[in-house]
Parts: C-alpha cells; sequence; structure tokens
C-alpha cells in the first residue's frame, strides 16, 4: 500500500513531546484512544499506524543533489533531495509533490533519470554522492514504470552512495549507473554496473578497488556503445575528508561497458604526471559536438581546472584554472554542456557558472541560492534549465535569466529544532545552508504561512535557543564558534561568543579552544539567565554573555594525533565540520542545576555533581571508541536517571546505540543494541522521554523514528 503525507495531528493519547529535530502534538481520537498507561502488549500495530504527522513548514526548498526533466513534456521534471526523497512537478515548478515517500526506505537520492523513448520508466539511485559529513548513505536502485506512481526495488542496497544513471537511448532496460561506494568505510561494490534488463540483474563491468568508485558516467550523443566514466576515491571520517589518490581517473569503453581502457594524452595522473594525485570529476559530452569530452578536475596545483577533448579523450587540453569554477571540489564539480551550441557549458560550484567561449572564460550566473550540485537542460528546448542547489530545485525557461520559486519545497534540513513558550508556541530551527527561523504551530486565516516566519541571530548549523521567560530574545549559533544575542523588542544583536577566534581555516592544534561545527548551548532549566557553550571544555555566563569562565578541564580525548588541517591529500575542508575532540552536548538536570552533563564527539560522558568544581568520566565502558556522543537526556521523573545517545556510522560501524543509567553513570544498560526492535543497522541519532509518563521513550535513527513503552526494554 503506498502511504502519502498527510497534515494531521498526533492519534494516539499519549502526549508526545520535540525528538531531536521532531516537535508533534497530542489529537486523540475516539477510535483509537488508549489507556493513559498503556502497556507495549496494549499497543497494537493499528495504534501505531494511526500516528500521523502535521507538516509545520517551513515550505523554503533544501538540498538537492538529482535532477532531471522530460524533454517532450517541457514542464514535467523531478529532483531528488538530501533527505526528502523524489519530487515531482508537472507545472514548470510552480508545484511540487512527493512521489516516494511509503516507497523508499532512505531519503537520500544520489541520482534520477528518466528513460530516454520511455518517459514513465524512471530510475533512482539513493545515497548522495556530494559527500558532507553528515550525509545519509545510500541503499540501492529503485525503478517506476508509471511516471512515479509505484516503485520496485532493484538491488544494489550495498552500493552505497549512486551518483549518475544513465539509459540507453532506445531500450530503457538497458541501463549503466556510477556507485561512489560507501563514504564512510571500504566496499567492493563500487564502480560502474550494467543492466539489460531493466534492473533485475546487475553487472559490475569497472571496479577498481574498495576505495576508488565512480562519481560521473555518460554516453556518447550518436554511439551508446561508447561510455566515459571518471573514478573517485572519497571517503569521510568524523576528523577528516579524503577527496583524491593516485589511482582514479577516467575510463572509456567502446563496446557498452565490457571493457574500459584509462584516458591520459595531457590529464593529471597520466603521462609525465603518471602516479600523481587525481580527484573529483565532473564529464560532460554534447550533441553538438560529439566527440568532444568535458572534464572539471580536481587535481594538485597547477594541473586542476577544465579540460577539453576533441577526440573522445586521446587527448587533453586545460583551458581554464580559474578557482571559481572548481573550489571546494569534493562538494561540487559538475559540468554540462549545450545539447546544441558546441562552445556553451555550465559549472556547477558555490555558484553557478556559465561559459559562451568554450570555456575560455566563465560568467556567474544569478541565482535563488548558491551551492549548485545538478542541472538538466532539455535537448529539444535548450533554453529550459533545471538546477538543483542547497535551497532547492529551480526552473528556467529563457536560458537562466530568470527562475523559478524554491519557496514551495518543504525538504529543509534541519541541524536543530527548540521550542519557546509562547502561546501559540514557536518552534525554532536552524537550516542547512539557509539561516535559523521561527514559526507558530497555529495561525488564524489559512495556516502558517511565509508572513508568519521570522529571522534569528545565527546560521545554518546553530544552535538556536529561545530564552523561555521572554520570546523576544533568541541566542543563536553559526559554524566556526560564532554566537550571538538578538533581541527582536529592542532590534539589538550582538555577538557573546566566549573567545574571539575563527575556527574556520585552521588547523585545531593553532586553536585554544575546540568548537565544532554544531557546537552545544544549554540555558539552566533552573535560571534563564544561566548558560553553557561547549568547546573541549564547559564555557558558562549568569549575564548573558557578557562575560564567560572556563568551568572545566578538556572533556574529550584530547585526540591530538589527528588535529591537522581537515581534508586532503589535494584540497583541505576548512569550515568546521571536522573539528575534532569536541563537545556536542551540555545537559543540566532538571533536579539539581549543580549537576552537569557533558558527550563529546570523540566518544566521552562527563558529570559534574558540584557546579562545575569537578568532573567524572562515566563513559559507558561497553561503548567503543570512537562514538560520537549525539543526545543526552537526563529524565525529568527521577534525579540520576539519564539517557545517551551515540552513533558511529562514519566509522563504518552502523548498529544502534542508546544507554540508561539510574546513578549517574556509576553503571549503564544498552537498551538498543539491534535486538530490541530497532534493526541493527540503524544508527541512533537522539532521544526524549515524555515528560508525563516515566519509561516512555522516542528515539530518533538515521531510517526512522522509534518509540518504546517500557524504558526502552523493546521498541516499535
Amino acid at each position: 500500500m503506498r502511504l502519502t503525507r498527510q497534515v494531521a495531528t498526533l492519534t494516539l493519547q499519549i502526549p508526545l513531546y520535540a525528538l531531536g529535530s521532531l516537535a508533534v502534538s497530542p489529537g486523540p481520537t475516539a477510535a483509537q484512544t488508549l489507556p493513559p498507561r498503556a502497556s507495549a502488549a496494549q499497543v497494537s500495530d493499528a495504534h501505531l499506524s494511526a500516528v500521523t504527522f502535521r507538516e509545520l513548514g517551513p515550505f523554503r526548498g533544501g538540498r538537492v543533489t538529482a535532477v532531471d526533466g522530460v524533454p517532450e513534456r517541457p514542464h514535467t521534471f523531478y529532483f531528488g533531495s538530501t533527505g526528502g526523497g523524489v519530487w515531482k512537478t508537472e507545472s514548470a515548478g510552480q508545484a511540487w509533490t512527493n512521489i516516494t515517500d511509503g516507497w523508499l526506505d532512505v531519503g537520500s537520492i544520489g541520482a534520477i533519470e528518466v528513460a530516454d523513448g520511455n518517459a514513465d520508466i524512471i530510475y533512482v539511485g539513493t545515497g548522495s554522492a556530494d559527500i558532507r559529513g553528515n550525509v545519509s548513505v545510500g541503499r540501492g536502485v529503485w525503478r517506476s514504470s508509471d511516471g512515479g506512481e509505484s516503485w520496485a526495488f532493484k538491488g544494489l542496497a550495498e552500493a552505497g552512495q549512486i551518483a549518475r544513471i544513465r539509459t540507453h537511448p532506445s531500450n530503457p532496460d538497458r541501463v549503466w549507473l556510477a556507485a561512489t561506494g560507501n563514504p564512510f568505510g571500504k566496499n567492493e561494490t563500487r564502480g560502474v554496473y550494467r543492466s539489460d534488463d531493466g534492473g533485475e540483474v546487475w553487472t559490475q563491468v569497472l571496479a577498481h578497488s574498495d576505495s576508488v568508485g565512480a562519481i560521473d558516467l555518460v554516453v556518447h550523443p550518436e554511439n551508446p556503445d561508447v561510455l566515459y566514466a571518471a573514478l573517485w576515491r572519497g571517503e569521510r571520517k568524523p576528523w577528516t575528508m579524503i577527496s583524491g589518490a593516485r589511482e582514479g581517473g577516467i575510463y572509456r569503453s567502446e563496446d557498452g561497458g565490457d571493457t574500459w581502457s584509462k584516458l591520459g594524452g595531457g590529464l593529471p595522473g597520466s603521462g609525465e604526471d603518471e602516479g600523481g594525485l587525481i580527484g573529483k570529476i565532473g564529464l560532460s559530452t554534447s550533441p553538438a559536438s560529439p566527440d568532444r569530452l568535458w572534464a572539471m578536475v580536481e587535481a594538485p596545483e597547477p594541473r586542476a581546472g577544465l579540460y577539453r577533448s576533441d577526440d573522445r579523450g586521446d587527448t587533453w587540453e586545460l583551458v581554464n584554472d580559474s578557482y571559481g569554477p572548481r573550489s571546494r571540489p569534493w562538494y561540487y564539480m559538475h559540468v554540462y554542456a549545450h545539447p546544441t551550441e558546441s562552445d556553451v557549458l555550465w559549472v556547477m560550484n558555490s555558484g553557478l557558472f556559465r561559459s559562451l567561449d568554450g570555456g575560455r572564460s566563465f560568467q556567474r550566473v544569478a541565482m535563488p541560492h548558491s551551492d549548485h550540485h545538478d542541472m538538466w537542460i532539455n535537448p529539444l528546448h535548450p533554453n529550459i534549465v533545471f538546477n538543483g542547489n542547497d535551497g532547492g530545485a529551480t526552473v528556467s525557461f529563457d536560458g537562466g535569466q530568470h527562475w523559478s520559486s524554491q519557496l514551495n519545497q518543504p525538504t529543509a534540513e534541519f541541524y536543530n529544532v527548540a521550542l519557546d513558550d509562547a502561546f501559540p508556541y514557536r518552534v525554532y530551527g536552524s537550516q542547512q545552508d539557509n539561516s535559523t527561523l521561527s514559526l507558530p504551530t497555529a495561525a488564524t486565516g489559512r495556516g502558517v504561512s511565509l508572513q508568519h516566519w521570522q529571522s534569528h541571530g545565527g546560521c545554518e548549523t546553530g544552535p538556536v535557543v529561545p530564552r523561555p521567560d521572554t520570546s523576544d530574545v533568541v541566542y543563536g549559533g553559526c559554524f566556526g564558534g560564532r554566537f550571538a544575542r538578538a533581541d527582536r523588542a529592542t532590534e539589538q544583536f550582538r555577538q557573546i561568543r566566549p573567545y574571539p577566534q575563527a575556527q574556520d581555516a585552521m588547523p585545531e592544534s593553532e586553536l585554544r579552544f575546540r568548537v565544532q561545527w554544531n557546537f552545544p548551548v544549554e540555558l539552566s532549566p533552573t535560571d534563564p539567565g544561566t548558560m553553557y557553550y561547549g568547546s573541549n571544555v564547559v564555557h558558562r555566563t549568569r549575564n548573558e554573555g557578557q562575560s564567560w569562565d572556563v568551568i572545566s578541564p578538556d572533556l574529550t580525548t584530547n585526540d591530538t594525533a589527528r588535529f591537522g588541517m581537515a581534508g586532503g591529500p589535494i584540497n583541505a575542508d576548512v569550515t568546521g565540520v571536522e573539528i575534532w575532540s569536541a563537545l556536542l552536548q551540555i545537559q543540566e538536570s532538571p533536579h539539581d542545576p549543580d549537576e552537569i552533563w557533558t558527550g563529546s564527539n570523540d566518544g566521552l560522558v562527563h558529570i559534574s555533581t558540584d557546579g562545575g568544581t569537578s568532573w567524572d568520566d562515566v563513559t559507558p565502558p561497553d561503548m567503543p571508541s570512537p562514538s560520537t556522543l549525539n543526545r543526552i537526556h537526563l529524565s525529568g521523573h527521577r534525579p540520576g536517571k539519564a539517557y545517551v545517545v551515540a552513533y558511529r556510522y562514519r566509522m563504518d560501524d552502523w548498529a544502534p546505540y542508546v544507554y540508561r543509567t539510574e546513578d549517574r553513570g556509576a553503571s549503564w544498560e544498552r537498551i538498543a543494541d539491534g535486538s530490541r526492535g530497532i534493526p541493527g543497522d540503524w544508527p541512533t541519532r537522539s532521544i526524549i522521554e515524555d515528560p508525563v509518563r516515566e519509561g516512555l521513550l522516542f528515539v530518533g535513527t538515521e531510517f526512522g523514528l522509534f518509540v518504546s513503552f517500557d524504558d526502552g526494554e523493546s521498541w516499535r
């Protein structure tokens, strides 16, 4: 049965509160009423299936990494987001409908291909291949034969991120795809695959190693037996990013993928540069010049830039080494050739760039949002251009002069969510590559809309923390440790970070305090004037940030061996995402203001029971190291009772880790280990306990939400 998104309230008569990035409210119906103290045995599958969620917004778009369109239907487009599945429009972007909810078991999309010759056949590859540190892993390929009305799983669940899918121009059952692989570990199911029966059976036709996968794939415009593939080593660890190796490069097949040869002729990593480093590569070709091949290449200076071959890849010329179109290559690096004009091409990067002279020069195109990941140009109507970026998907019908709105796609990804005490209460969030905002949970008239949104201090990473005794004051953070106080009533905004040192573009060994990309801030539940800020130590203020005290030693492993500049071996990632040995959690007990807990991204849990004078390491002894301590929740029902949630998927360990203590960490029980209802390969991210009923728990995982009615003994 197909499930669709519904707008409704929760139909179980059980109070629910925010879980990670989730905020819902109760709304019982007579048919689904349960006893207030219902046991797990009393809650049937029918009760759970009656739970629905009301979407609050915002309806502005989030990160899009895959797009495609239908040449013969110029108003029909598809996009894939990094967390919200696949969406379709038949009105040129005026309205969008999700077409994969209830079908796909993962929301991260890496590739979409509408089959040439049969627009009702669509292939979708999961797992975004623009691998941010928080990217969700892919879990295979899906196919629709009815324009997205229904979907069938087509295997390759272990292939990891799928970067590109291509179909034969006259046979939609002949399919090739580029599998980048697991971004967090080694796997041999990387490379180029082919299917001759619509995805029923896949053959790995190009494989390099367990760490080098395929990042792009193009088919010759006139001869579908000629294929070009780009191979790349891309990998993420909690403390670094790897882009490039001595292996990789561009490969060509002239027999539909049966055999391949590596191309050289002037490319980095070949000829006199044999054995040199080569990184991420974007490829494109065009009917306007069928034997011309474009390649946007990451490589050490001075070899990086845009390359062109006019002989199917036998020889290459570096035509442009400008930094703008090739900056931060692991996140962008795609190139698209115009279908009818051989010297016109587009390059995706932080900006969208266009060349009219064969790549010799580029002009930046004005866009609704930055950070561009994919593009489709209608081959029959080349002025129709479809773009996917970090703010959503947008359509142009005049070659890029004007673009459709991105304020109609509820696909935003949020790092943090918070609630205030207003009536109706407002929900606050920090949206990836956007800003912090809040919106009410109810509104008169036609409901919550753009006019009800409010912006606040901070940026995409957050945290965002409303002061509970006045909804006018909101504290907001931003990457690099930036932190500010915003007062809507007085229109005052001031920076209040504890220490004025930027965290980006510097190796950790040179930082006095290590502040994570998503650093923690905690307001005291008993004194709203007391606030905690986490670096590798705990900072505390009692005057809203006018002054700060350090109240702890280093509460991390201080893993100095991993304190270099993040990234490499070609380019660094200097945004602060990989700041290592830093705190992610600070919690003050609701029962005792002298009891403070911390959790670090390298796997330590600490507690102070004397207001920060002394600290004890209470890390669960059987928790593997390093683990990312993503959430600590202190029970409001019983002093000394706490829950911690960790994950290790970035260490290629996909197990759930949830622990419970009732004695302030002197002993722990693991209550999520793959045997109690949460699958063994679903990493856990967040937890909250119901404030009315003790032991009623909600856990957020990478792929779904779970509830326990018995304090974690079992999960549904």
